[in-house]
């Protein structure tokens, strides 16, 4: 009979890690409780452990990559927590009206403090565009130019011009819009579920043709030459996705494009990570492309499906580094262990993405088909 500790010894060191070695990426433990609260608990215990302290990585990006890359994960037994979580996806309706402000809440209500210190200039908090598929145009350099060249690109594929009005369903702080006004001279309409971005994002707005509801996308009324989504449709639930895509059919004009960014997988998840939904993004999962397509059946026509996931990595690495390198003036808001849980967030979603299990799509989509056809913009 092995013990936990045994147990998950032997599966680190199928993927090359070991306990309290010396590599980057091997498993730092300072608790020996830690085997079996993973074990017993699985992914959320790992996470939680991780916040209490019990265990660490010099490189935690790497661990995750490493164990990731080995699919160590599905060597695991279906912990209590995962299946409390797969019976509440599969009974429960997690984002209905009454629970969508709940992530707001939750995540983007934190404080505007922490995301103005980890994010760029225009608090884009999406994955940023940093080498373009074009010799036409130069890779980024930095993270301001990686956002604006995502939002440049999103501009360009919906064929963006002066006067056309927008809607950006899932606005956060406003980047879009602003950007769209500003460079495009277009007229935007921005929804979210945070109090405190819509408050900012109005602010940061004033003086453009820009207004920033807080409203859920179902409450949304109007007719609009383009619709946009970056980064919300991964709150928006399985049962809902058709939900969705009629109510943006609605809201679009007939003749008009509507750009969907969001993180995906391969395969439909059962349900979201448990550590994820209780400390990160409550009520939310992760489309796969079967779901996706299914869900605009008759409504839209799929004018192009663009992934740039890879990206992500090197952005998440980004927010991790300035988030770093501002905590000492943010410690005395928040405590160490929303350092540790944030820290967890950020390099676990950076491992994941580089070894590419998460994705990143854009994906144009039209009511009637592109007269012509729709020529793909990179």
């Amino acid at each position: 009979m092995f013990s936990a500790k045994q147990k998950i010894e032997a599966l680190l060191k199928e993927a090359g890690i070991d306990i309290n070695g010396s590599g980057e990426c091997d498993l730092q433990v300072f608790n020996e409780k830690l085997y079996q609260r993973v074990l017993t608990g699985g992914s959320l215990a790992l996470g939680e452990s991780y916040i209490d302290g019990w265990w660490d990585a010099k490189s935690l990006d790497g661990f995750f990559y490493t164990i990731l890359s080995a699919g160590v994960p599905q060597k695991f037994v279906f912990t209590w927590p995962e299946l409390l979580a797969f019976l509440r996806a599969w009974f429960f309706n997690l984002e209905t009206p009454a629970r969508a402000f709940k992530v707001g809440q939750q995540h983007y209500d934190i404080g505007n403090d922490v995301y103005e210190a980890m994010l760029d200039k225009r608090l884009v908090y999406t994955c940023g565009y940093w080498n373009p598929s074009t010799s036409l145009r130069a890779g980024a350099q930095n993270l301001d130019e990686a956002q604006e060249s995502k939002l440049d690109l999103v501009c360009r594929k919906i064929g963006l011009k002066k006067g056309n009005t927008v809607l950006d369903i899932g606005c956060g702080w406003g980047s879009f819009l602003k950007f769209a006004a500003e460079k495009y001279q277009a007229k935007g309409t921005g929804i979210t579920v945070s109090k405190n971005q819509a408050e900012l994002a109005n602010k940061l707005c004033e003086g453009l043709p820009v207004e920033i509801k807080l409203q859920d996308y179902r409450d949304t009324i109007g007719k609009f030459d383009h619709v946009v989504s970056l980064g919300m449709f991964e709150h928006v639930g399985t049962k809902n996705y058709q939900t969705f895509f009629k109510k943006a059919h609605e809201l679009l004009k007939d003749d008009g494009l509507f750009l969907l960014h969001t993180i995906g997988v391969s395969q439909p998840m059962k349900f979201a990570d448990p550590w994820v939904e209780k400390y990160i993004f409550p009520n939310s999962i992760l489309p796969a492309p079967a779901q996706i397509s299914k869900s605009i059946e008759g409504l839209f026509v799929m004018e192009d499906w663009h992934n740039f996931g890879a990206d992500y990595d090197k952005t998440l690495m980004t927010w991790f580094k300035n988030f770093d390198a501002a905590w000492p003036k943010l410690q005395g808001k928040y405590s160490e262990k929303f350092y540790r849980m944030w820290k967890y967030y950020l390099l676990s979603f950076a491992g994941a993405f580089r070894n590419r299990d998460l994705q990143l799509w854009q994906i144009v989509l039209s009511k009637k088909g592109v007269p012509g056809g729709y020529k793909s913009v990179r």
